[in-house]
């Protein structure tokens, strides 16, 4: 596959896919909404990878939909974005919170709406002390979309998703750690390094363990108790008959570092 507007490399078990329009902060327009999907279905389908890092070229993580290329659009008739939405972010979306590898958000520079969802879908956020996320979609009329209005609210709380969502105001690096949007904050000349780092510790990982972690805490989000403990124990049974937990069994009797092979 040949991409145009990002780029797709894998090594290690690790498949990086990095947003590349930094002349626009890494926008969507329809070609890259297009080459995002196709990334992920060929990180989802690569059995040699077993975690996938989603960055940003140049200075922006990604300024979300491409509002220039829209006004365009607008100009030459009516544009339905609910059926955009359906069409490209929707898709998109579900396939990353499906995806049976965990994801992670390498932060690099500002994450403005679908942007910051997109981060927000992926399992873990490294942020560069120069990130900041906005909610920007009332800063254009429009209401939250790509799964923010999920996410967000269930990371940071009610009353803080809506004051993020209604002000459409920038939220610092920092602050976002200290609200649990990104899980770390690092130096921005040490973040590919970290990301990298934590890349390759999860790749060296259970691979099918961390899916059955992802199906459960989605789970959780929309179930009971009663319903989740039910889904565990399901879980427990795929997971105690990999070859990864016999290998971590004997790896604890025997004291020494597992070999996982994600089988």
């Amino acid at each position: 596959m040949t991409y145009h507007h990002l780029v797709y490399t894998v090594s290690d078990g690790v498949a990086k896919i990095v947003l590349n329009r930094p002349e626009v902060l890494n926008a969507f327009n329809e070609k890259l909404g297009e080459e995002f999907a196709q990334s992920l279905k060929a990180a989802e389908e690569d059995s040699s990878v077993r975690v996938v890092v989603v960055t940003g070229a140049g200075r922006g993580f990604c300024a979300g939909e491409d509002l220039g290329a829209l006004l365009e659009a607008k100009s030459r008739g009516n544009v339905d974005l609910g059926d955009s939405l359906r069409r490209k972010y929707n898709p998109v979306i579900m396939k990353m919170v499906d995806m049976p590898k965990p994801l992670i958000a390498s932060i690099n520079g500002v994450a403005a709406g679908a942007g910051f969802s997109i981060a927000l879908a992926c399992d873990l956020r490294l942020a560069s002390e120069k990130a900041t996320f906005i909610q920007a979609f009332t800063r254009v009329g429009l209401a939250p979309d790509s799964g923010s209005s999920f996410f967000l609210p269930r990371l940071i709380g009610y009353a803080r998703a809506a004051e993020a969502m209604l002000t459409a105001q920038p939220i610092d690096a920092p602050t976002a750690e200290r609200l649990g949007i990104v899980n770390k904050v690092v130096v921005h000349g040490e973040l590919e390094a970290k990301t990298d780092e934590l890349a390759r510790q999860l790749a060296t990982g259970p691979t099918q363990a961390y899916s059955l972690v992802k199906k459960a805490l989605m789970f959780g989000l929309t179930h009971t108790l009663a319903e989740s403990l039910e889904h565990e124990a399901q879980a427990q049974t795929i997971a105690s008959n990999t070859e990864d937990h016999l290998e971590g069994l004997k790896a604890f009797v025997e004291k020494r570092k597992p070999s996982f092979k994600g089988r």
